[in-house]
């Protein structure tokens, strides 16, 4: 399956959240349409039926959301320098 840029995650997040917010289900039908739009990318880029699953799958692919494997975020440690003779 093809992964969704972070940043596209991020903003398709952004632009839910904001048109919930502003009650777009009960709008004009443009803010409607546009709610549903938002809901089915979400839905494509995270291989999801269901825009609460989708959410959720998209919040957890964003960096930060697993602090238990971070590790491509963590920079590297440093090799001990070897002791002074």
């Amino acid at each position: 399956m093809l992964m969704a840029h972070p940043a596209v995650l991020q903003d398709l997040i952004a632009q839910y959240e904001a048109l919930a917010l502003l009650g777009a289900e009960e709008s004009t039908p443009q803010a409607r349409q546009r709610l549903a739009d938002i809901s089915y990318t979400l839905c494509v880029a995270t291989g999801t039926k269901d825009v609460d699953m989708a959410l959720i799958a998209a919040r957890h692919r964003l960096s930060g959301a697993r602090p238990e494997d971070d590790s491509l975020l963590r920079p590297a440690v440093p090799a001990p320098s070897a002791p002074a003779v």
